[in-house]
């Protein structure tokens, strides 16, 4: 058994608390949101997972001290934005060699770090280890079988993690490649909003098709010009996170996608959702990153416009289909 710290108690946070806690470890879980605290300890039930049945002696806490103090492992599932800050307040209560896995999905727009190297950068002592895939918190809090992949700077690390949360129904990889894991699980999120907004217009699974391909070929395109490795982008982090992501409805990003589509502006989207849009944080990110490395991600480009610059959707849709022409892969050979 293991103490855990699960700092964060959003649906994500939560849905793995549960996971952890069925995994027979003991569970904290901190949130800054004192009403979340109080609904938690009096109904053990979350608002966005009213079906899931928190555990008596689950501790729920206001406290960031006592959520740290002797754990052998904290889960960070703060919102991407709620990251630093989060971490800056933690840097007192961190001991060396702290195991600190991030949940998270995102980039921060301000510096165009991922999530973990703002970690490493706020929490120097500690050991931070990432943890994505396609994995939404209301089908991991009902059991449903999921597959992620841990990633670490160690094996060791990467391995310690995937024994604390693997189970019968929450399946681990390990892999090196932190940096190709969370561009994967950031870049998806502004796909995801293009995959919603054709939605809102009525487009079809043809659209949707080319949305998650051409998807896939700009964030690996991106990923790997900054020193991820291309088979993670074919991986659970890359394209399996883009298809459930692109998918679903349980999809925060595309369900404000679909409102953007149906003529909502970012911020009316935003309030319908009722719950961060990590893709909107993102975007400015993700364009600014394909600007400093010279990469061509078009559909990033359009999503920026809409968001951003009041481009309607219809016409940006029209741009990605007369652009130039081009070839899909660039790297393959004619014979003649």
């Amino acid at each position: 058994m293991a103490k855990i710290g699960v700092i964060g108690s959003g649906s994500w946070g939560i849905a793995l608390a549960a996971l952890l806690y069925n995994n027979g470890h003991q569970v904290t879980v901190w949130s800054a949101l004192p009403e979340e605290i109080v609904e938690m300890r009096n109904t053990h039930r979350h608002h966005t997972l009213p079906d899931l049945v928190l555990p008596e002696d689950m501790v729920f806490t206001e406290n960031l001290e006592e959520t740290m103090a002797d754990k052998d492992l904290l889960v960070m599932a703060v919102p991407s934005v709620y990251v630093r800050p989060t971490a800056a307040r933690m840097k007192e209560f961190c001991r060396y060699g702290q195991v600190i896995v991030n949940v998270a999905k995102g980039i921060e727009e301000s510096t165009l770090m991922t999530l973990s190297q703002l970690l490493e950068e706020e929490l120097p002592m500690a050991d931070i280890a990432v943890l994505s895939g396609p994995s939404h918190a209301e089908e991991v809090s009902r059991g449903l079988p999921t597959t992620c992949v841990a990633g670490a700077n160690t094996k060791k690390t990467a391995e310690y993690v995937q024994s604390i949360f693997m189970s019968k129904v929450f399946r681990v990889y390990t892999s090196p490649d932190v940096l190709g894991i969370e561009l994967g699980g950031a870049l998806k999120n502004v796909i995801a909003l293009a995959a919603g907004m054709a939605d809102g217009l009525g487009y079809g699974d043809n659209t949707k098709a080319a949305l998650i391909t051409r998807g896939i070929a700009e964030i690996a395109r991106l990923g790997t010009a900054m020193g991820g490795k291309f088979q993670t982008f074919n991986g659970l982090s890359g394209i399996g996170d883009l298809i459930v992501t692109c998918a679903s409805m349980h999809s925060r990003n595309r369900r404000a996608g679909i409102l953007i589509g149906k003529g909502y502006t970012m911020e009316e989207a935003t309030k319908e959702v009722q719950m961060v849009v990590e893709g909107i944080y993102s975007a400015k990110a993700a364009f600014a990153l394909s600007k400093e490395h010279g990469i061509s991600m078009p559909i990033v480009e359009q999503v920026n416009a809409i968001l951003f610059d009041n481009k309607p959707v219809s016409e940006a849709v029209m741009e990605l289909m007369l652009r130039d022409k081009t070839i899909e892969s660039s790297d393959l050979p004619w014979d003649l």
